[in-house]
């Protein structure tokens, strides 16, 4: 008898439709053909002790399964379920008349429980537009897989409810989960607000900027003066994620295991500080079956490194070309992925060895030499990404004291909100730029350049403060953002003033004053 269940495979955010046929004929022996890897292969040992400790026996029969598409590589445990109701069906213990209407995915325990999978999102989306009736998932995994709409998914504990449900018998109802209330409803609960941080005014003005331009961002300052705490903020200052945006940062989350158990839709941009240790396989993600890194889990959201230069110089060039191209491509002998990767980059770092230099309270005990060998741990070419370099003193003790609550993140995000609907709208007509950071050469000329006289406060700034070339664009970039943050049409000198003034690392004397 020949039977055939559904399941899918996930490559990158790719999911494939996947047949599981089961024959059974007179006979002893077990095939199991179709490209799989080793979880794959061990599951009728699970599969055989989740039936036996449920009170259902196989009969011994010759069985050969084929996983097709037979040249696409299937790895991981979600294929025991499938696997299962298929030996069942084709020795008669569940009927055949739902199986073509049903995709189903979970690992078995040995009891019979059914453990959740990755990637539940990508698959119900693909279940939905093969048209199947449903979705069978575990129940940990049900309020990830519910977000899609127009499919019927069913949560199951154990592998006794699946052959009832299949079976007809007893009232399993779909999971219907109102995500868009949900996630409207948590789009603007932060645990972290601006409104914590005494004094530093002109680094959360900087931070303003980036967020609403989208534009990369490092901070050079001493121990203490707050650059870990005020990054950490900056997500509630962001705009909030679209639902299309929403729904694709979920997917990646959901395909590299990260979903708590109990969520639905991302509803805040993540925020992702690896430690200075990571590999870049770690960092840009990787590995013998490739999943998402960092900085795709940072996709939509915020990248931090903290203490940059003591990341590994190698993994950090890494990042140079995701920077620019907003994806990654990972490339295997028999297949490719790809993941989307469209994060700010947000870096902090001491500016020397001891970590004092330019603190009023501390001495520095570290020679200009020492000092430009620290920053030279960081490229030029990376340093080129970044549009915004600040400078942070801490803020002493009296200051602290004296100073007021700071203005909230609420209303900060506002202001950020409004300059981002002025870029949405200037770029309608250009696809996948949504923000001044990611304009070209091209749309510089066309959107930020400046008058005359911009143009010789621009000449006479890179010429006075010894400015390298590079930060010629990333200077204009800014001035772009500054002006839309008070609704200007055009750039004013104001608003290059401030740019400027943002490039503290291109100083050619920076490490000698």
């Amino acid at each position: 008898m020949l039977v055939k269940t559904f399941c899918a495979a996930v490559n990158g955010l790719d999911v494939t439709t996947v047949t599981v046929e089961v024959s059974v004929t007179k006979g002893v022996k077990y095939h199991l053909t179709g490209l799989a890897d080793t979880a794959v292969k061990e599951s009728l040992d699970r599969i055989r002790s989740a039936l036996n400790n449920n009170g259902i026996k196989l009969p011994i029969t010759d069985t050969t399964i084929n996983m097709a598409p037979a040249d696409l590589p299937k790895e991981g445990s979600g294929y025991d379920l499938p696997i299962a109701i298929g030996l069942l069906a084709a020795s008669g213990k569940v009927k055949t008349d739902h199986l073509s209407k049903y995709m189903l995915i979970g690992e078995l325990s040995l009891d019979g429980k059914i453990q959740p999978v990755r990637g539940a999102l990508p698959i119900a989306i693909k279940a939905r537009k093969e048209e199947f009736k449903g979705l069978i998932v575990p129940q940990q995994n049900i309020r990830e897989a519910a977000v899609v709409n127009k499919l019927s998914v069913y949560g199951m504990e154990n592998i006794v409810d699946v052959v009832r449900f299949l079976n007809d018998n007893g009232d399993f109802q779909p999971t219907l989960i109102d995500t868009r209330r949900e996630f409207y409803e948590r789009q603007s609960s932060f645990d972290l607000d601006f409104a914590d941080v005494r004094g530093q005014e002109n680094v959360k003005r900087a931070m303003e900027v980036a967020a609403a331009g989208g534009h990369n961002m490092i901070m050079i300052g001493p121990p203490g003066s707050g650059k870990s705490m005020m990054a950490k903020r900056l997500p509630s200052i962001l705009p909030p994620l679209s639902l299309a945006e929403s729904l694709e940062t979920t997917q990646i989350h959901s395909v590299a295991g990260k979903l708590g158990e109990g969520m639905s839709l991302i509803s805040q941009r993540p925020f992702r500080a690896p430690h200075h240790t990571i590999s870049q396989a770690a960092l840009v993600g990787g590995g013998i079956n490739p999943r998402p890194g960092e900085i795709s889990l940072a996709h939509n959201g915020v990248l931090f490194a903290d203490e940059l230069p003591e990341f590994n110089k190698s993994t950090l060039e890494v990042l140079r070309q995701p920077l620019e191209d907003r994806k990654i491509t990972i490339s295997r002998a028999k297949y490719t992925v790809e993941y989307p990767c469209s994060f700010m980059f947000v870096a902090s770092m001491n500016p020397c060895p001891c970590g004092y230099y330019n603190d009023p309270t501390h001495k520095c005990v570290c020679t200009p030499g020492q000092i430009q060998r620290y920053l030279n741990k960081i490229s030029g070419p990376l340093l080129d990404r970044i549009d915004i370099q600040i400078e942070i003193t801490p803020v002493p003790f009296k200051e602290i004291s004296k100073a007021t609550q700071g203005e909230s993140s609420t209303e900060i995000r506002q202001r950020v909100i409004k300059a981002r609907q002025i870029q949405e709208e200037r770029f309608r007509e250009h696809r996948g730029i949504h923000c001044n950071a990611a304009m070209s050469e091209r749309m510089i000329h066309q959107y930020a350049e400046p008058d005359a006289a911009g143009t010789e406060m621009l000449r006479t700034a890179m010429e006075r403060l010894n400015l390298s070339a590079r930060a010629y664009n990333r200077i204009l970039k800014v001035a772009r953002t500054i002006a839309d943050l008070d609704a200007s049409p055009n750039i004013l000198p104001q608003h290059l003033a401030e740019a400027i003034s943002y490039r503290n690392l291109d100083r050619g004397d920076w490490a000698e004053r």
